[in-house]
């Protein structure tokens, strides 16, 4: 998962445990997994530098694992002391490479034979910028509708039928949405009186609210064309317009106090794990949640639900990525580290160990068997990286500031605040003329090289 903080814990491995050898070439890497992600990557080291080719070209990686990373790896290459490599976040991707933090790998790629047909596609586009690779994909994830199935029987529902429309969703939830006064019970939008106050709903648009700023592309639309921002547009405007009739149909008051009582996320209290909210967007990765903090959940998954039926299957679809900092000192080593990473052996030993579908082209026979047999959903997470609706963060250095600043607008939104074509018609002049100050200083910077 994002967005977690950790210590920094220093892991060697050399061999089979035995001291580094003072003759090898120490390739240092950077890593912010924990957990059982940070075992699974781990392995995946000590299976390279255990390599019998390694013993010939002296090369042994020294992994750190290292929180906050997308602060610290800028400021260690900026005072020119950056690991030789690292394992990122694709938010920081494109800032990184526009601010010249990192090693072009276009050529290195191409030497190796290392090509775009080896992988699913929107793995390989999410790593070039500019007409340069400055990155290889590890461990990919789509997100799609999960569902609580009991609370579905609760509500009359098919427990194995998905929506397949957005408004079978609002339907959906609606039913799904429990009130109670005393020892009085309704369901549906709020009931005329007062005193009612929501026990559990059928979806809520923030909740987890890491998608705010991506409802559009379910509704048609998309942030950015290429070539400029695209915010203030009809499928924008009609997406956020049905995220502010959330708070309308339900209040925003109400939504606000049943939302204070959600716990963390990797809790059982977590709103969706503990039966609070009946559906709700999530990743591959939420399975295991499910099996640490709800075993015994009954659910299920299915794309999430477009304006009609014939839209191609929509899906955030990222990935983690491996780079080479500007100034490593072993770029070329550490190439041939981040091309074991990128083989089918180390890629299926890192995505098994990670309990995800493996981004390359083609995988082993034996792969599915080592991903554990509790996600029945495994080939749909992965076959909707195939699909065209499938979308990543746009490709503007200046992603983080936009996602920020759609964050507040979704808040304003959802509050009811300002209507959507006000809170976008601001936003669009902002975010474009923030992108073409950006263009400038990328500019500068490379007329001075």
């Amino acid at each position: 998962m994002r967005f977690r903080c950790y210590p920094i814990i220093l892991l060697l491995f050399a061999g089979c445990g035995q001291p580094p050898q003072s003759d090898r070439i120490r390739i240092t890497y950077w890593e912010k997994w924990t957990g059982f992600e940070g075992e699974a990557i781990a392995k995946v080291v000590k299976a390279f530098n255990e390599k019998p080719e390694r013993q010939r070209d002296r090369i042994e990686v020294e992994l750190t694992q290292v929180s906050q990373i997308e602060r610290k790896l800028l400021v260690a290459t900026a005072g020119g002391k950056p690991p030789d490599v690292a394992g990122i976040y694709t938010f920081i991707l494109y800032s990184y490479a526009e601010k010249g933090a990192l090693t072009d790998m276009t050529l290195m790629l191409k030497e190796a034979g290392v090509k775009r047909e080896d992988y699913v596609s929107a793995f390989w586009d999410m790593c070039e910028h500019n007409g340069k690779m400055w990155a290889l994909p590890t461990t990919p994830a789509t997100v799609a509708l999960h569902w609580n199935k009991r609370l579905f029987r609760g509500a009359g529902l098919d427990p194995e039928k998905a929506p397949k429309t957005i408004a079978e969703l609002d339907e959906m939830a609606e039913k799904l949405t429990v009130w109670q006064k005393g020892t009085e019970t309704r369901r549906g939008a709020k009931p005329e009186g007062d005193g009612w106050k929501l026990e559990q709903i059928g979806f809520l648009p923030q909740e987890p609210g890491w998608w705010a700023w991506a409802f559009g592309y379910w509704f048609g639309g998309k942030l950015w064309d290429g070539e400029k921002v695209t915010i203030n547009t009809p499928e924008n405007i009609m997406a956020y317009e049905w995220v502010q009739e959330y708070s309308r149909k339900y209040g925003k008051d109400n939504i606000e106090k049943f939302a204070s009582g959600f716990g963390n996320f990797s809790s059982p209290q977590n709103a969706f794990l503990s039966g609070r909210v009946a559906m709700e967007i999530q990743g591959v990765w939420m399975h295991n949640f499910i099996e640490k903090f709800a075993p015994g959940m009954e659910w299920a998954a299915a794309p999430f639900p477009g304006l009609t039926e014939d839209m191609p299957i929509v899906s955030n679809v990222e990935a983690d990525v491996i780079v080479i900092p500007r100034d490593s000192k072993h770029p070329n080593e550490a190439f041939k580290f981040i091309q074991y990473v990128n083989s089918q052996e180390g890629m299926e030993m890192l995505c098994a160990g990670h309990r995800k579908f493996s981004p390359l082209a083609k995988v082993s026979p034996a792969f599915d068997t080592m991903n554990p047999p509790d996600n029945p959903y495994m080939k749909m997470f992965r076959d909707m990286s195939f699909s065209p609706g499938g979308f990543s963060i746009p490709k503007v250095g200046v992603w983080n500031s936009y996602r920020r600043e759609m964050g507040v607008a979704f808040d304003e939104i959802r509050s009811l605040k300002r209507p959507v074509p006000e809170v976008f018609k601001e936003l669009q002049v902002k975010m474009q003329s923030g992108f073409e100050k950006a263009l400038k200083r990328q500019a500068l910077r490379l007329s001075k090289q």
